[in-house]
């Protein structure tokens, strides 16, 4: 008997526990839907040629993965002049389904909102009138993280970019 009330008791606490648990996360998890949203128009935009960079902070930055960076580091100014030259080069079209991931904290590893996400695009230089179109694939893996606001604060995409780019200008055959 003495071993079944024990039982009951740290049952009755696990239950407290994990219910406060749930509680505590709610909030985390509504940001996390709410910046799904933005990430899910952030990837239209982008294969429309109309980015909205009014969903990133003021400050913005990123740390690109391109090999033989001159810079460790790109600000939304220079992210926004990268991109015209991207549009004028390329065409965009995401050819994969897109599971959004809740991220983490790195430091605590609680759930805190940001998006996180694996996808394939397909990456076409047009023709001109001394190259013919060309056309790769390429897996990138994403990771947005927000403010309480709801605003992009810092955005990593890891894939093989310089590849990518080497094999479109016909480098890498």
């Amino acid at each position: 008997m003495k071993n079944l009330t024990i039982l009951i008791v740290c049952l009755t606490i696990m239950a407290c526990q994990n219910q406060t648990y749930i509680q505590d996360r709610d909030p985390l998890l509504e940001a996390f839907k709410r910046n799904s949203e933005t990430v899910l128009q952030d990837l239209e935009n982008w294969q429309n040629e109309t980015p909205d960079y009014s969903i990133f902070i003021e400050d913005y930055y990123h740390y690109p993965t391109n090999f033989t960076l001159v810079k460790d580091s790109v600000t939304l100014k220079e992210m926004k002049e990268k991109d015209k030259l991207a549009f004028e080069m390329y065409d965009f079209e995401l050819v994969s389904d897109i599971a959004l991931l809740p991220g983490v904290n790195p430091i605590t590893k609680e759930v805190d909102g940001s998006v996180r996400f694996y996808s394939t695009w397909r990456i076409t230089k047009t023709a001109t009138d001394s190259t013919e179109e060309r056309s790769a694939t390429l897996r990138i893996y994403y990771s947005y993280d927000f403010n309480e606001q709801g605003r992009v604060t810092y955005l990593d995409r890891f894939g093989d970019y310089t590849g990518l780019t080497r094999y479109l200008s016909g480098m890498g055959e």
